[in-house]
């Protein structure tokens, strides 16, 4: 697990100028939870800091997760290291394709904490900022290997080696990188992000919904 303490940076909009993404590994036991509704819930990750309620945190951003593999394929493209907490994420995995996974996908961590694929992460002016790339947002888009954001239906306390269990997947298309297409470069798709069902979050819904409204299937 990687946590992150605010810090003072000049490159995010948030509230104060401070940003929790520079996140770092840990060796211990960390706890996960259901930190709350967005705006008032921070990051579901004890220790960790969200800085910007507005727009990051709460229930359907508890944890966000990414791959190791991914992260050696972008250290290459980058030319520089990458240790695990690089992207911000909490969560680094190891042998698991995070972009496949369905939304409304839940996964045991270690003995007792279940998350569920809630979204993709779409990236903003922080992220850039942290990378200290130019036109990083349009190419991380543009690669559509998000990693994801997850709910915890059940705490528990998350180690470093700790397994990935898979333990329900739904029976619909809507991979991570399918949420992240539509809602990034391939907005046609919107209407069929709703097969997910309940497991969308409430504004991933209501966006699909307008844009079907709108232009139809």
């Amino acid at each position: 697990m990687n946590l992150g303490r605010a810090k003072a940076v000049g490159y995010t909009d948030a509230q104060g100028g401070v940003t929790g993404i520079d996140k770092r590994p840990t060796s211990g036991a960390v706890r996960v939870f259901a930190p709350g509704a967005r705006g008032v819930g921070g990051s579901g990750v004890e220790g960790d800091d969200v800085c910007d309620l507005r727009h990051h945190g709460g229930d359907h951003q508890a944890v966000y997760a990414y791959a190791r593999e991914d992260l050696d394929v972008w250290a290459k493209e980058l030319d520089r290291a990458l240790p695990n907490g690089s992207f911000g994420e909490n969560l680094t995995t190891c042998g698991v394709d995070v972009n496949d996974a369905r939304i409304g996908e839940r996964w045991r961590i270690g003995r007792d904490a279940v998350l569920e694929v809630a979204s993709g992460r779409i990236p903003c002016r922080t992220f850039a900022g942290w990378l200290d790339q130019k036109g990083w947002v349009r190419r991380f888009t543009q690669a559509a290997v998000p990693g994801a954001y997850f709910r915890v239906i059940e705490p528990g306390e998350v180690r470093v080696g700790d397994p990935v269990t898979l333990i329900e997947r739904p029976d619909h298309e809507v991979s991570v990188a399918f949420w992240f297409r539509a809602f990034t470069t391939e907005r046609a798709l919107l209407p069929r992000v709703l097969a997910a069902g309940d497991a969308l979050d409430p504004e991933a819904r209501e966006a699909a919904q307008t844009y079907l409204s709108k232009h139809g299937s």
